[in-house]
């Protein structure tokens, strides 16, 4: 019998979810809190129901995520077109927060590339989204 995939991945991904979780720490922020801010920065202002959809979460895991970020001063309420849609965007801060903190974040990629070879990083991948 062959190892279970599933244990597997979930393994692969506390592995690498701490390589970047310690690499974004000096910014006091976690691997999962800065990808909802890039989410948010990319559709600003941005439905937390659209976020939702965006981060294949259900909206109340997000309403929960961005609490923290809201009491950093991160990310803010706004108003929305559509008043009955409640809605974010980043603070200042918060894209300040995202300027210093990408360059950190894409040493991880380039880090884990080379680690595991470009052929392979680009076989990840694939296998990934086949899923």
């Amino acid at each position: 019998m062959s190892d279970c995939y599933c244990i597997l991945l979930r393994t692969a991904s506390r592995k690498v979810t701490a390589l970047y979780d310690a690499a974004l720490a000096p910014f006091g922020i976690t691997l999962a809190q800065f990808s909802l801010m890039r989410r948010i920065r990319r559709g600003e202002p941005v439905s937390i129901t659209d976020l939702a959809q965006r981060a294949e979460l259900d909206r109340s895991t997000v309403g929960r995520n961005l609490k923290p970020l809201e009491r950093l001063g991160l990310v803010q309420h706004v108003t929305s077109l559509d008043q009955r849609e409640a809605s974010v965007a980043l603070t200042d801060a918060g894209h300040a927060l995202l300027k210093q903190a990408d360059p950190v974040w894409h040493q991880v990629q380039v880090d884990l590339e080379t680690r595991l070879g470009a052929a392979d990083a680009g076989q990840l991948t694939r296998l990934l989204h086949a899923l």
